[in-house]
Protein backbone atom coordinates (compact mmCIF):
# COMPACT_ATOMS: atom_id res chain seq x y z
CA UNK A 1 0.00 0.00 0.00
CA UNK A 2 1.13 3.91 -0.43
CA UNK A 3 0.73 5.83 2.95
CA UNK A 4 0.76 9.89 1.76
CA UNK A 5 2.98 11.68 4.97
CA UNK A 6 2.38 15.22 4.53
CA UNK A 7 4.97 17.43 6.36
CA UNK A 8 4.33 21.11 6.03
CA UNK A 9 4.75 21.82 2.09
CA UNK A 10 6.36 18.28 1.50
CA UNK A 11 4.27 15.23 0.66
CA UNK A 12 6.17 11.92 0.42
CA UNK A 13 4.75 8.71 -0.24
CA UNK A 14 5.66 5.84 1.80
CA UNK A 15 5.20 2.36 -0.13
CA UNK A 16 4.53 -0.53 2.69
CA UNK A 17 4.21 -4.27 1.35
CA UNK A 18 1.33 -6.17 1.78
CA UNK A 19 4.10 -8.66 3.96
CA UNK A 20 5.20 -5.97 6.36
CA UNK A 21 1.41 -5.59 7.28
CA UNK A 22 1.23 -9.10 8.36
CA UNK A 23 4.60 -9.32 9.95
CA UNK A 24 5.00 -6.54 11.68
CA UNK A 25 2.63 -7.63 14.79
CA UNK A 26 5.68 -8.54 17.21
CA UNK A 27 7.32 -4.44 16.78
CA UNK A 28 4.00 -2.77 16.53
CA UNK A 29 2.72 -4.69 20.21
CA UNK A 30 5.99 -3.53 21.60
CA UNK A 31 4.84 -0.08 20.58
CA UNK A 32 2.13 0.04 22.44
CA UNK A 33 3.47 -2.11 25.20
CA UNK A 34 6.32 1.46 25.47
CA UNK A 35 2.74 3.80 25.18
CA UNK A 36 1.05 1.58 27.97
CA UNK A 37 2.89 4.22 30.08
CA UNK A 38 1.93 7.11 29.30
CA UNK A 39 3.41 9.35 27.15
CA UNK A 40 4.54 12.81 27.34
CA UNK A 41 2.58 14.33 24.10
CA UNK A 42 4.38 18.04 23.50
CA UNK A 43 3.86 20.12 26.85
CA UNK A 44 1.36 17.33 27.91
CA UNK A 45 1.57 13.91 29.72
CA UNK A 46 -1.35 11.16 28.43
CA UNK A 47 -1.22 8.38 30.98
CA UNK A 48 -3.40 6.38 28.54
CA UNK A 49 -3.17 7.31 24.89
CA UNK A 50 -6.25 6.49 22.81
CA UNK A 51 -5.85 5.26 19.42
CA UNK A 52 -6.18 8.47 17.43
CA UNK A 53 -3.34 9.94 20.17
CA UNK A 54 -1.01 6.40 19.47
CA UNK A 55 -1.04 7.07 16.30
CA UNK A 56 -0.10 10.36 16.62
CA UNK A 57 2.82 9.64 18.77
CA UNK A 58 3.71 7.16 16.18
CA UNK A 59 3.60 9.72 13.55
CA UNK A 60 6.13 12.19 15.55
CA UNK A 61 8.00 8.88 14.83
CA UNK A 62 7.67 9.21 11.43
CA UNK A 63 8.78 12.19 10.97
CA UNK A 64 11.89 11.73 12.80
CA UNK A 65 12.25 8.52 10.33
CA UNK A 66 11.75 10.85 7.45
CA UNK A 67 14.07 13.33 8.41
CA UNK A 68 17.01 10.95 9.12
CA UNK A 69 16.26 8.98 5.98
CA UNK A 70 15.18 5.77 7.41
CA UNK A 71 13.18 4.27 5.19
CA UNK A 72 12.75 0.85 7.30
CA UNK A 73 11.58 2.81 10.20
CA UNK A 74 9.04 4.98 8.35
CA UNK A 75 7.52 1.93 6.58
CA UNK A 76 7.35 0.10 10.24
CA UNK A 77 5.21 3.57 11.04
CA UNK A 78 3.23 4.04 8.38
CA UNK A 79 2.37 0.23 9.18
CA UNK A 80 1.51 0.89 12.26
CA UNK A 81 -1.28 3.70 11.39
CA UNK A 82 -2.50 2.00 8.71
CA UNK A 83 -3.40 -0.81 11.09
CA UNK A 84 -4.54 0.74 13.88
CA UNK A 85 -6.40 3.08 12.20
CA UNK A 86 -8.37 1.24 8.97
CA UNK A 87 -9.32 3.50 6.04
CA UNK A 88 -6.57 5.33 6.78
CA UNK A 89 -4.52 6.48 4.06
CA UNK A 90 -2.01 8.88 5.24
CA UNK A 91 -1.34 11.25 7.86
CA UNK A 92 -0.73 15.29 8.18
CA UNK A 93 2.11 15.81 10.40
CA UNK A 94 2.66 19.02 12.36
CA UNK A 95 6.23 19.66 12.48
CA UNK A 96 5.61 22.73 15.19
CA UNK A 97 6.15 20.45 17.97
CA UNK A 98 2.42 20.27 18.83
CA UNK A 99 1.85 16.39 18.45
CA UNK A 100 -1.70 16.86 19.25
CA UNK A 101 -2.30 18.46 15.89
CA UNK A 102 -1.49 15.76 13.65
CA UNK A 103 -4.34 14.80 11.60
CA UNK A 104 -4.90 11.34 10.32
CA UNK A 105 -5.79 11.40 6.34
CA UNK A 106 -8.60 9.31 4.36
CA UNK A 107 -9.44 8.86 0.58
CA UNK A 108 -12.70 10.73 -0.10
CA UNK A 109 -15.50 9.09 -1.88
Amino acid sequence: MRFRVVIGEQVYAIEVPEELLRESAEFHAKLDRDMDRGWQMSREFVARPDRLQRCQIVADRLLTSITQGNQASAMLMAAYIALRMPGATGVDIDASGEMQNTELLYTQA
